[in-house]
């Protein structure tokens, strides 16, 4: 009986196969079906852990955990213990609907994103007691014998006993985009996860030929397993968003308190009684608490997040909207990310010296092929003969399929020979036109230890052998004449330059069999000597509009890195034709990593900084890297579609997965980019910063309209008048104006300037130097306008208090409804701005007045608000009262932006 204790620590990959039989004490006819049974109930079903669903009252309880909703809750309590029921009301009512707005837009987002653990629910072909049966991957037991071929899906950890030419797709584990062939051989202990050929991961795709392996890990004892446990165990960085807004109630807090403090002893010096003292203090309170925010702020991340759907990214979390506009630095993913993850072949030399550059990417027949002339090599008959003799060999010696069936291109194998297949389409030679015209005779498929594929074929009356491989090994079949322009050390060095230049190589090789045999196990003897026919580059090509999408995010000041777990050399010519990385900028490896030391020792950060480009990285050095920037102050954005990249997605300030990606990978995001486009995740920064400067309005605009009504208290309390407005009024007016128009400043289109503006600071909070001038100078304004009416209307005329309360009610509403023109921009002009690009704007202005003038007519807001209709004249005089407000404010915009240019 084995425990699960004594084999989940074994180095598999430096185990030899007969070692593996004994220690996991099963044999070549599979586990007995009785043994199975024990396992399973031993080491548990072949499954990740299941995500618990989204809980509607788990949101609901995630939107009234907020510092400023504790805030409300306790003006309103206090509202109830001085017997202002109403105020409470009204308090309550804001929350309410802050939670339901919030609550929706969340949970319809989970919902879009609901994808998780599927990964290993897939069947497989395994042999048990002699038999041979087809189980759900959940049922596998270490010690199991899983067979595995072309198109299968890896179901568990796998020890390769066997295998003949079999090539796996590992890159969502490893960040690897080659495909990996693999064998039964031993190696070092110290061998990394991405080198170990020996054994097939849980999740991998298996490419081509054929194998067997024995289960050695299951579940989470899987690689796969290993970092979705890290990630379930991860602390994730807060938004910014949440960082600032924290410190922005803070500030609201003490402040209120200071204020009521220091009143609430001025009016006492003044000889109010206790009670009294305590109502002003709660009615000062609920004016300088800005009631509407956390409703304003939910709208306006809404309806950032169905913009950036629009512009196909899917945000799971409100409070994440924000986050990609605070990033300072984008680490992005290379394969599927940067790049299409697609093969494709690039470029050909012949022998003779012509040289074809391919246009078009990915697996499909789209694209043209040029020749050093730049002219299209179809229209030149002497050039498309030179070339079709290499691409029918291509197609001969292939085992993939490329079809296109309504538009759609469908592809099987290799994702070298499907790439061979689509430069067929490309020169417009029709693989299965080839398949069907050229009778096949016997093939030798692709093997990692052989590092060639060849076909015989017939021509004419002879039997022809074509060859394709690695480069060396294709050239040794080969003879070169003496008057040859080729030789075989020049090739060679030809081949050595295109890969440091990040293309992988194939040569091509055609020669006259004689003597034929179709016996299989002859066919190795039976390649003649060849004639070498060309050099075929391919390369993962990046995505069409990455490089603008990195020069982009250059402009607005965030710098972007790298990190694969790819080849260095293919990383740096990714990076160096991205603009990623200079020609001075070193690149780090995961060995450079290991050898500076711990992550938290100081040379480890060095290197970490100087740095744009990270290759042949483990998930854990990927991890390392994102806290280290994060630590050193940085808001860091992690892209990734694979199960390597969950980690540090959630370590990330945000987490970015690709569409196309894991489910483990789309889990651990805060974002989901559809079209995984990464001018996609650009998109998301622009509506990021438009988002941040959208709640900085809305801010603006309560907080400076709120300072008003506290500087109208204040010029109240020292000139000895009676308060200009009731606590009730207050909320109603609050309620009225900047509940209902607030919501307006979430709709702006944005100001097509913020992308060229550096990230702020990660220490900035909300309030820097020209909000908290425009604040002082808007509330100062606003307060001495509707005191001065106040006193006018009181001291002058001698105006009994509740009508002129009424009259100074709707002063203020005027004044909201003015200054929220004033907030649509920090440094622009209003009448800059067309209205049209937020028609909101105006209907929610209309709205805010047209709510507050038909609430002076129904008798039951009479009575609740002390308030009464007016004559048309005093409309029109407390309108025109209300117009300084925007001259004062253009003029301050003109002085500041001549002070500060650079703002």
């Amino acid at each position: 009986m084995i425990e699960k204790s004594s084999i989940s620590d074994k180095k598999w990959h430096s185990i030899g196969n007969e070692e593996v039989f004994d220690i996991l004490q099963t044999s070549n006819n599979g586990l007995k079906f009785t043994e199975v049974k024990e396992r399973l109930a031993r080491f548990g079903p072949n499954k990740l852990p299941e995500k618990h669903k989204v809980r509607i009252w788990r949101i609901v309880l995630s939107q009234l955990i907020n510092p400023l909703i504790f805030i409300l809750i306790a003006a309103a309590i206090a509202s109830i213990l001085i017997g202002e029921g109403e105020d409470a009301i009204f308090i309550f009512l804001v929350i309410l609907i802050n939670t339901f707005i919030g609550t929706y837009q969340e949970f319809n987002a989970e919902k879009s994103a609901a994808s998780l653990q599927k990964l290993l629910r897939i069947k497989s072909k395994v042999k048990r007691d002699g038999s041979e049966l087809q189980l759900d991957s959940e049922e596998l037991v270490p010690g199991d014998l899983v067979y595995l071929e072309s198109g299968n899906k890896v179901p568990a950890d796998l020890r390769i006993i066997d295998a003949q030419g079999l090539e796996i797709d590992e890159s969502f584990l490893t960040g690897e985009s080659q495909s990996v062939f693999k064998n039964s051989d031993a190696l070092k202990k110290e061998t990394v996860v991405a080198d170990r050929k020996n054994i097939a991961h849980a999740g991998s795709t298996v490419m081509s030929g054929r194998g067997m392996g024995i289960v050695v890990s299951t579940a989470l004892d899987t690689e796969v397993g290993k970092i979705a446990q890290n990630v379930s165990e991860g602390v994730s960085a807060k938004p910014p968003l949440i960082h600032r807004m924290a410190k922005f109630t803070k500030k609201i807090a003490y402040v209120i308190i200071v204020l009521s403090f220091i009143l609430g002893l001025l009016l006492h010096w003044q000889g109010m009684d206790i009670a009294g003292i305590f109502f002003f203090v709660v009615a000062l309170a609920v004016s300088a608490i800005p009631e509407g925010l956390p409703v304003s702020l939910t709208v306006a991340l809404a309806v950032a997040t169905k913009r950036m759907a629009k512009r196909n990214v899917i945000v799971r979390k409100l409070t994440s909207v924000e986050s990609l506009g605070s990033c300072t630095v984008i680490a992005s993913d290379k394969t599927g990310t940067l790049t299409v993850n697609q093969q494709t072949v690039k470029k050909i030399f012949l022998p003779n010296g012509q040289s074809f550059n391919i246009t078009g990417e990915g697996y499909n027949g789209e694209g043209e092929i040029f020749g050093e002339d730049r002219k299209l090599a179809l229209n030149d008959p002497d050039k498309l003969q030179e070339l079709k003799r290499i691409i029918e060999v291509s197609i001969l010696a292939n085992e993939a399929g490329l079809y296109e069936k309504n538009g759609q291109w469908d592809h099987h194998g290799d994702a070298m020979d499907v790439a061979l297949l689509g430069l067929g389409y490309k020169a417009g030679i029709s693989p299965s036109n080839v398949r069907n015209t050229i009778r096949l005779i016997g093939k030798i498929p692709y093997e990692s230890e052989k590092k060639y594929a060849a076909a015989f074929y017939k021509r004419a009356a002879e039997i022809h052998c074509g060859l394709k491989g690695a480069v060396e090994t294709v050239l040794d079949f080969c003879t070169f004449p003496n008057n040859s322009i080729n030789t075989k050390e020049k090739i060679l060095r030809q081949a050595d330059e295109l890969a440091a230049n990040g293309y992988r190589v194939l040569a091509f090789a055609e020669g006259i069999a004689s003597h034929f045999s179709s016996s299989e196990s002859d066919l190795e003897k039976r390649i003649p000597v060849l004639q070498f026919i060309g050099l075929i580059c391919f390369i993962d090509p990046l995505r069409a509009e990455a490089k603008l999408a990195v020069q982009k995010c250059k402009n607005a000041g965030i710098k972007v890195i790298m990190i694969t777990g790819d080849h260095p050399s293919t990383a740096a010519n990714i990076a160096r034709e991205l603009s990623i990385q200079s020609d001075n900028t070193p690149i780090v490896t995961g060995k450079m990593l290991i050898q500076s030391g711990s992550s938290d020792e100081q040379r480890f950060n060095e290197i970490v900084s100087m740095t744009s480009v990270f290759a042949r990285v483990s998930p854990q050095q990927k991890f390392e890297i994102v806290d280290s920037l994060i630590k050193s102050g940085e808001f860091v954005a992690v892209t990734g579609d694979g199960v390597n990249d969950a980690p540090a997605l959630k370590r990330a300030n945000i987490g970015v997965a690709m569409g196309s990606g894991t489910d483990v990978a789309k889990e651990v995001g805060s974002m989901i980019v559809v079209d995984d486009n990464f001018s996609s995740i650009v998109s998301g920064v622009e509506e990021g910063r438009f988002a941040y400067d959208n709640v900085r309005k809305v801010i603006y605009l309560l907080v400076s309209t709120g300072a008003a009504e506290v500087f109208m208290f204040i010029m109240a309390i020292i000139s000895g008048l009676p308060l200009p407005l009731l606590a009730v009024q207050l909320l109603w007016l609050n309620l009225v104006t900047n509940g209902i128009q607030d919501k307006a400043l979430a709709f702006e289109a944005g100001e097509p300037e913020t992308m060229q503006r550096k990230p702020r600071k990660p220490s900035e909070g909300i309030f820097n130097q020209i909000m908290s001038k425009q604040i002082l100078v808007s509330g100062f304004v606003i307060g001495a306008i509707a005191f001065g009416y106040w006193y006018y209307l009181v001291s002058h005329l001698g105006m009994e208090e509740q009508y002129a309360r009424n009259l100074v009610l709707l002063l203020m509403v005027f004044l909201q409804n003015f200054h929220i023109f004033n907030c649509r921009s920090e440094r622009k002009s209003t009448f800059r701005i067309p209205l049209i690009k937020n028609y909101w704007l105006i209907i929610l202005v209309f709205a805010a007045q047209g709510v507050h003038v038909v609430s002076m007519h129904i008798p039951f807001m009479q009575e609740l608000l002390r308030i009464h209709p007016i004559t048309l004249r005093e409309w029109g005089t407390i309108l025109t009262l209300a117009l300084p407000i925007i001259i004062v404010m253009e003029i301050f915009k003109i002085f500041y932006n001549n002070q500060k240019p650079h703002l």
